[in-house]
């Protein structure tokens, strides 16, 4: 499922970032080619903006699994809701399936990167998300904007998407994070406030999400890189000795 109510401010553009363009396409079209062939991805929910009819329009021709859309709400965690929301309706979804919820502002994922957390959280009831180890040097800043600590960052990792999770326990840990009162900027923050532990699966730091204007000739580079290296592999593999 992808979260794509936001109206991408930091952007500064005249429309929603998910329907800005790299090269040909927008950018939730590139998001969600990343899972075309992926074992058992059955479709995709994708919860938009009230009153967003553009971006359906815009996936008309997209067939490689079903779509479905629903109605967002103000933040992501009200969107991701809405969208688990919507599954558990359908009778023909368990509520022990497994859900992935990635931004559709991540067009770089890497397929095998889903794969891999696929295969990990198999058989887990905690789930788990794509991480990467932080490289640089952590500081906490004080109410002045001044250095007042460096944070270890050993075992500290960024935190990305896809997240994968099981529908039933998931819905019912945000719920109950609402109910809490608690802020979710992700879903494993979810599983955490009932006290679940999802594992941490390596990733790749060019899962970039786009914020920033610069961001989208970066996300073009990162895509032209990672197909020239899936070329090279072919071209090796194809070549006879």
């Amino acid at each position: 499922m992808l979260p794509a109510a936001g109206a991408g401010r930091r952007m500064g553009a005249d429309q929603p970032k998910q329907h800005l363009r790299i090269d040909r396409r927008t950018l939730v079209e590139v998001t969600l080619s990343r899972f075309i062939g992926l074992p058992g991805i059955k479709g995709a929910v994708l919860a938009l903006a009230a009153g967003d009819e553009l971006t359906p329009k815009l996936l008309a021709s997209f067939s490689a699994f079903p779509l479905h859309f629903t109605q967002g709400g103000a933040t992501r965690s009200d969107s991701v809701l809405a969208a688990l929301n919507y599954l558990s309706g359908k009778q023909a979804v368990d509520r022990q399936s497994w859900v992935l919820v990635h931004d559709a502002a991540r067009p770089c994922v890497r397929p095998a990167d889903v794969y891999k957390l696929l295969e990990a959280v198999r058989g887990s009831d905690a789930g788990g998300l794509l991480a990467v180890p932080v490289r640089d040097t952590l500081k906490q800043a004080d109410e002045r904007n001044c250095v007042s600590m460096t944070v270890p960052r050993d075992g500290v990792f960024h935190a990305l998407t896809p997240q994968a999770f099981r529908l039933g326990p998931l819905a019912a840990a945000m719920d109950r994070a609402h109910q809490d009162g608690v802020i979710l900027t992700d879903e494993s923050s979810a599983m955490e406030h009932v006290g679940m532990k999802p594992l941490l699966v390596k990733g790749h730091a060019d899962n970039l999400k786009i914020t920033h204007p610069d961001d989208l000739p970066l996300a073009r580079l990162i895509l032209q890189a990672q197909s020239a290296f899936q070329s090279a592999l072919v071209g090796d593999t194809a070549t006879p000795e």
